[in-house]
């Protein structure tokens, strides 16, 4: 008895010793938040950070909806505003003399049959007129008062410019790429509305100074807002292609060797890994990562990026 009884005392201690043990073990985490913690996550986390309405708006954050979209395959062209060559004429003095009157000046706006100036005929010594071929402003002259006028130099140019050409130069890699009737989106430089238009021409020859061929495109002149002598910046459009999920180009930033975009749930802006496709001037694709209806920080991205830094620092130490 008294053997039996030791033995169960001895079996109840080492009983109570694994128990101890067991009960003193690291505790290995399931990969989901506990209860008390669900839904809460820590401001400054390496994967988020809080921010404000207000600290938007200070940071000049903007918001935007991630949705389907269409990215456009595109070429920046250099160019010049050309007066219409088909609405311009030279004017040319019928027979040799002396200027005796001018009627029009450079710049000048003129109506058909409009008097231009009065020449004295060496042969006849009579005085004959020269007027307006056509509508139009005057963007040239090359007689003066008292000088000889010749039959062989044109005395005045007049162009309507209510449309004017724009000459793009296109360069030979890029020739294959570009056909009549693709769209180009003209920007004037003036801070005025871009210009939507077709190309109408493109040279089968071209430029052995630049190694490039003319494209061109007639487009309306309204307010004779467009200057001939002008330079202009065109994008050519060459496809376009449609993504179920487009974003901002700006909105990507690189984060821990990972392409992400920061996301709001909430007050927190959280860390998404996304896959990207295609691309063009100024969005692009996501395959993988987000979903239609995402709010995502698309300008100034780099601080909310720096904001996380900055929590993960802290978290750390």
């Amino acid at each position: 008895m008294k053997r039996l009884f030791a033995n169960s005392v001895l079996a109840t201690i080492a009983l109570a010793a694994i128990g101890f043990f067991l009960l003193n073990l690291p505790q290995q985490s399931s990969g989901k938040p506990s209860e008390a913690g669900h839904g809460h996550e820590v401001a400054g986390h390496a994967d988020g950070v809080e921010m404000s309405d207000d600290k938007l708006r200070s940071s000049d954050i903007e918001l935007l909806v991630a949705a389907p979209g269409v990215l456009r395959d595109s070429l920046l062209l250099n160019g010049i505003l050309q007066p219409n060559q088909e609405a311009l004429v030279q004017v040319t003095p019928r027979f040799p003399g002396v200027v005796r009157e001018i009627k029009a000046s450079v710049g000048h706006r003129v109506e058909k049959n409009d008097l231009l100036a009065k020449i004295e005929s060496n042969q006849s010594l009579t005085i004959y007129e020269i007027r307006a071929p056509l509508a139009g402003t005057v963007i040239d002259r090359q007689i003066s008062l008292g000088e000889y006028a010749s039959e062989q130099k044109a005395a005045f140019t007049i162009a309507d410019i209510s449309t004017v050409w724009v000459d793009l130069s296109v360069y030979r890699r890029d020739l294959k790429r570009v056909r009549e009737g693709d769209k180009v989106v003209i920007d004037v430089g003036d801070g005025g509305k871009p210009i939507e238009a077709r190309l109408t021409y493109i040279s089968p020859v071209g430029s052995a100074d630049t190694q490039s061929a003319l494209a061109r495109t007639s487009v309306p002149n309204e307010g004779t807002r467009l200057r001939p002598g002008m330079f202009v910046t065109a994008r050519l459009m060459l496809s376009d292609k449609s993504a179920p999920i487009v974003v901002k180009s700006t909105a990507v930033q690189s984060f821990e060797n990972r392409n992400v975009v920061f996301v709001r749930n909430g007050l927190k802006f959280e860390v998404r890994e996304v896959e990207l496709g295609a691309r063009d001037r100024e969005h692009v694709e996501v395959q993988f990562g987000l979903e239609e209806g995402d709010l995502y920080v698309g300008r100034n991205s780099f601080i909310v990026k720096a904001e996380i830094a900055k929590g993960t620092a802290a978290h750390e130490h």
